[in-house]
């Protein structure tokens, strides 16, 4: 009796850690958040995010326009009031949402109101969307990188809104290995993306811009 009953308390015990293992998993999973940006091109944004520890996934869409579902045509084309963006989904007990706007306005330049880098119109132009609860941390950063680059900065901190994912052709494009033809010749994606950046001046203006403190250029 006394074996059977140790037995039955073991399994009674290591029922009730594996239940709290199980519910700290599924705590742990809704605390993730997440951050829409817009930094011109929504691939260099998306390579440069997934990159961030604590950082689980970067998602390239659009934000901030009048038409629901837009295609990525459309919203090149004009007319929709898109921005290409980038959802972060992040977890806060490994990366602050200060720490991500702080990156965020140090791999931009923050200075240009017509685009970024040589994507030129509205639909490249930057911005925060955020969300009630990141308003007074994403004018923190705008402040601070203001003063630290000594320039007027015209990123505006928007209020958050839907976003569209992109179609799957522009998810995690930088290390795609799917072989396309471009102005380079054929190239995979991956390194279509590499020259891409390159000829496009991204990482070359941002570090004359920020320096060191630039936290992606030359990835």
């Amino acid at each position: 009796m006394t074996t059977l009953r140790n037995i039955k308390t073991f399994s009674l015990g290591l029922m009730i850690v594996l239940g709290l293992a199980a519910q700290s998993k599924m705590s742990h999973a809704q605390e993730l958040k997440t951050l829409t940006v817009a930094g011109g091109c929504f691939w260099c944004v998306e390579a440069d995010f997934e990159k961030v520890s604590g950082v689980k996934e970067a998602v390239s869409g659009f934000a901030g326009g009048q038409v629901a579902n837009p295609t990525y045509k459309q919203v090149v084309k004009g007319g929709t009031g898109h921005l290409e963006a980038v959802q972060i989904t992040y977890d806060p007990a490994q990366v602050q949402v200060s720490t991500l706007l702080n990156m965020f306005f140090r791999s931009i330049d923050p200075t240009d109101a017509g685009g970024q880098f040589c994507d030129r119109g509205q639909t490249y132009t930057t911005a925060v969307f955020a969300t009630p609860d990141q308003v007074s941390a994403a004018n923190a950063a705008k402040a601070a990188a203001q003063a630290d680059l000594g320039q007027t900065i015209v990123t505006p901190i928007l209020t958050a809104d839907t976003f569209y994912p992109a179609d799957g052709y522009h998810q995690d494009y930088y290390k795609q290995s799917a072989i396309i033809l471009t102005r380079f010749g054929p190239k995979s994606k991956a390194k279509a993306y590499k020259a891409y950046r390159a000829a496009c001046g991204r990482d070359a203006r941002v570090k004359q811009l920020w320096g060191g403190a630039a936290p992606f250029a030359g990835s």
